[in-house]
């Protein structure tokens, strides 16, 4: 299992793209890996359809993304093309998947699901997801079961959250915050910075304990 703000392990990986080297994949981009239980699945097949619809969204925020699922490259490609008649997609597929076949990578990762067991008795990748920095340490990690299909725009939305703190480290989204709306500052900016950090002002909440800890500025550009 690898923790908030460690060096994401790098691996040597087959895909259906061919193969990487994952750290030399990402350069100097900010990443997103997201595995899948298996080819060929109802659920898996909506997420990577809407990852793709997705894409110049993660494009724009400056995200290289790579999936991962336990079957061959081979059989990525032929599930390629459901997703694409089943999305309503065109051209060529955005991204890379992962071929983990002895789900190795499931096991380095921590991405097994105890829970959800295949055909054959065997145990499913979950749905995780993993935010990588241009520095390589892992800023998200998120972990669904196989039987859940994640939202990709609230992981849209973290990830705006995670852009905006790594360069802006007096400040923090609250609950629901998306682009454009308030933020918080950080609990251990004092009042007399105030002045330097934040130009458009604070807003101080009043609240029954008289403490002066919720504090609301304008989203720095």
């Amino acid at each position: 299992m690898v923790n908030l703000g460690d060096v994401f392990p790098d691996f040597e990986a087959q895909t259906n793209q061919g193969p990487i080297k994952f750290h030399e994949f990402l350069g100097s981009s900010w990443g997103i890996l997201f595995s899948h239980p298996a080819d060929y699945t109802p659920v898996c097949t909506t997420e990577l359809g809407r990852v793709a619809q997705l894409a110049p969204e993660f494009e724009k925020r400056g995200v290289k993304m790579i999936a991962l699922s336990i079957d061959s490259p081979e059989s990525h490609n032929g599930w390629i093309k459901d997703i694409q008649s089943y999305c309503t997609l065109e051209g060529k597929f955005p991204f890379p998947i992962i071929a983990d076949n002895k789900r190795e990578l499931a096991v380095k990762l921590g991405m097994l699901d105890p829970d959800e067991v295949n055909a054959q008795g065997i145990v499913l990748t979950c749905r995780a997801v993993f935010i990588i920095g241009p520095d390589k340490k892992l800023k998200l990690s998120l972990l669904y079961p196989a039987t859940t299909g994640r939202n990709f725009d609230e992981i849209l939305r973290v990830l705006d959250s995670v852009q905006l703190t790594a360069k802006h480290k007096a400040v923090a989204t609250p609950v629901d915050w998306k682009q454009g709306e308030k933020v918080m500052v950080a609990p251990w900016v004092k009042p007399e910075d105030f002045g330097k950090l934040f130009p458009t002002g604070v807003d101080v909440a009043q609240v029954p304990s008289g403490k002066a800890y919720i504090r609301l500025t304008d989203q720095p550009k």
